[in-house]
């Protein structure tokens, strides 16, 4: 099979355990049916705005063009780190944006992915956030109105917990099931003063803690697991082949190493299948 098109994120569906599709323009590659077989990508030095679809020399925060990656409020520092939110300053770069984007409900979770993490997603990315953070386990601890309050809670909770994964561990396989309600329950008890003061500064019913929600189990589709973590890179090198041996996250893992997908949004590549 020969396809072409642009890069997008991989779509997931959590249906027993992940079935993955990579979007190429318009066509949609069923990934879970290659695995174990060759796939080819090639590079050819086009790149197109995952926002706009100009072209671009290089590309910006996963995809964007310089213009679009300076302009777009999804591409602002805040979003990384939403508690420096500037809305009420007046500088927010698409208010609009924001009121659809980071004034809905949150929801702060604990995952593990190279270890236990705490994490926070749009409530409407529950789970697709955690297949593409290529967690095991994940769980809900919480849900507040907006994105800046989900992020000062996050910031509480990660003086006792990490809040990144370490990818290449996740990459190096799935690590031993661990009880996240425990997890949350002594969490909740290190970070009451924190909680107790973002409730008392936003009210009660901003903030509302999660208790007992169930855990929810991902399996992804892997033959095997590399044991060194080698990445491919498309700026370096055009052409990326491989048996697909397996995918996570938004990692797919071939036998000649590993190629995040997100990275490389908007690159548009010949892709080749037996």
């Amino acid at each position: 099979m020969l396809v072409s098109g642009n890069l997008r994120k991989m779509v997931t569906e959590l249906s027993g355990g992940v079935k993955y599709q990579l979007p190429l323009d318009e066509a949609r590659i069923d990934l879970n049916a290659l695995l174990g077989t060759r796939v080819a990508f090639e590079f050819g030095g086009v790149i197109n705005c995952v926002h706009c679809d100009r072209k671009t020399k290089k590309s910006f925060s996963q995809g964007f063009c310089y213009p679009c990656f300076r302009r777009l409020a999804a591409c602002d520092s805040c979003i990384m780190s939403p508690e420096k939110c500037h809305f009420d300053e007046g500088t927010c770069r698409e208010p609009d944006w924001a009121q659809s984007n980071c004034f809905v409900d949150h929801v702060v979770y604990l995952a593990n992915t190279s270890g236990v993490k705490v994490g926070i997603t749009r409530h409407s990315q529950v789970p697709t956030r955690w297949m593409d953070q290529g967690a095991t386990q994940a769980q809900p601890i919480a849900r507040v109105q907006h994105r800046q309050l989900s992020g000062l809670l996050e910031t509480a909770i990660a003086k006792h917990v990490a809040d990144k994964t370490a990818w290449q561990t996740m990459l190096k396989g799935n690590g031993a099931d661990v009880s996240l309600e425990d997890k949350r329950a002594e969490l909740m008890d290190l970070c009451a003063e924190d909680i107790s003061a973002l409730q008392d500064r936003f009210g009660l019913q901003a903030l509302q803690i999660l208790e007992a929600e169930p855990t929810v189990e991902i399996q992804y589709p892997v033959l095997e697991f590399p044991t060194k973590v080698s990445t491919h890179n498309f700026d370096k090198n055009p052409r990326v082949e491989g048996r697909l041996m397996g995918i996570k996250g938004q990692y797919l893992l071939l036998d000649t190493g590993v190629l995040n997908i997100r990275k490389f949004g908007g690159y548009h590549v010949q892709m080749e299948t037996e």
